[in-house]
């Protein structure tokens, strides 16, 4: 398992409908990314007047469920950091690739 300090940082968010986005920096402390059919950001919250998560705090990688990435191991991330960015309905990390 992979100690919260390695986990990777979201280097990037350019999903401005999330609460948890402050220019381009995600908020949350830790994000969930993919389904067995998608690489959502599951951690993504629409809330327009609401800005979430705590200034200065930078969002890790705290799971994947895309067993399928090639930066999953045992559903941890190991990309060196991700990008979040729109998909048609949702936030997607950018960062996914299929195997």
């Amino acid at each position: 398992m992979t100690a919260a300090l390695e986990m990777p940082r979201v280097q990037e968010c350019v999903v401005a409908a999330c609460a948890y986005n402050h220019t381009n920096d995600c908020h949350a402390f830790a994000i969930t990314i993919g389904s067995m059919d998608h690489a959502h950001c599951h951690t993504f919250v629409e809330m327009p007047t609401i800005r979430a998560g705590a200034d200065g705090q930078k969002a890790q990688v705290g799971a994947c469920k895309r067993a399928d990435c090639q930066h999953n191991v045992q559903l941890e991330c190991q990309a060196p950091a991700i990008r979040v960015g729109p998909d048609a309905d949702m936030a997607d990390c950018m960062t996914y690739t299929r195997r």
